[in-house]
């Protein structure tokens, strides 16, 4: 079965550095919290707030060893008149066992707010 694990980060600055740093740290909790094998992963869309382009998330997937062959998509988040700035998010696709309900989300930083009531 196929399920969505969701999770989101922040950075405070639109840099390279920052944004893969807050990637990789997102990607690998929700790798470790959901013990997520490259085998299993069906594809992971990034999403961006627009206020951040100083490089694609995906470039973090790309330091991971055993992760090249995993489709990767970014896009931009749609613009919502508050929403949190200078957020990073995913959508990883993942074949398991596991019920919707065992998933863990993982949010981060200032994603925390987004959903607290998944953040862990």
């Amino acid at each position: 079965m196929i399920r969505g694990i969701r999770g989101a980060t922040t950075v405070d600055v639109n840099e390279k550095h920052a944004i893969v740093e807050a990637t990789t740290k997102l990607l690998k909790e929700t790798i470790n919290q959901n013990n997520v094998t490259p085998e299993m992963v069906a594809s992971i869309h990034f999403t961006m707030t627009r206020d951040l382009d100083a490089v694609f998330p995906a470039e973090a997937v790309r330091l991971f060893n055993g992760w090249a062959n995993v489709p990767l998509l970014c896009s931009s988040e749609i613009e919502v008149q508050g929403s949190l700035p200078f957020c990073i998010r995913i959508l990883m696709s993942v074949n398991t066992t596991q019920a919707q309900d065992e998933v863990q989300h993982v949010y981060l930083e200032k994603a925390v707010t987004l959903r607290p009531d998944l953040a862990s």
